[in-house]
């Protein structure tokens, strides 16, 4: 009679294997994150010079004042230029602090960073009232 000389893994070697995988894993997820974080500050800043070049247009087109909304509206000038199609909103919306718009004679437009270490302004500066890195721009007039 012959022997069954069929091989198998160990259940150590399975666990050994399972670990190896999970730790491979967290570090990608990881790396993922951190990636994701700094592509959506980077979207915040993009979108903070389209604002800020949009005032700037429609206060050349209006008589020379700045819009006066902010997040979800469109900017149309006096003789209905479109300047700016529609307000940009936060690419995390969802439990994160949306951009902040402050307007008088100057304005202010402000986007709260997730990188601790970005930004180029403080919340004093356009007077938002919470404190962390910001990416603001103000008016050029």
């Amino acid at each position: 009679m012959k022997k069954n000389n069929q091989k198998a893994f160990t259940l150590f070697e399975l666990l050994v294997s399972i670990s190896i995988i999970a730790i491979l894993t967290a570090v990608a997820m990881t790396s993922f994150s951190g990636a994701q974080r700094k592509a959506r500050d980077s979207r915040r800043i993009s979108d903070m010079n389209t604002i800020q070049k949009a005032a700037e247009q429609y206060y050349s087109f209006s008589n020379y004042a700045y819009p006066t909304t902010g997040v979800g509206t469109s900017w149309v000038g006096t003789n209905g230029e479109k300047v700016l199609e529609i307000f940009p909103t936060d690419p995390k919306s969802v439990g994160w602090t949306s951009y902040s718009y402050n307007v008088g004679v100057t304005y202010c437009a402000c986007a709260a960073l997730e990188n601790v270490t970005g930004g180029n302004s403080s919340s004093e500066n356009c007077s938002i009232g919470t404190s962390g890195p910001f990416y603001c721009v103000k008016s050029q007039q």
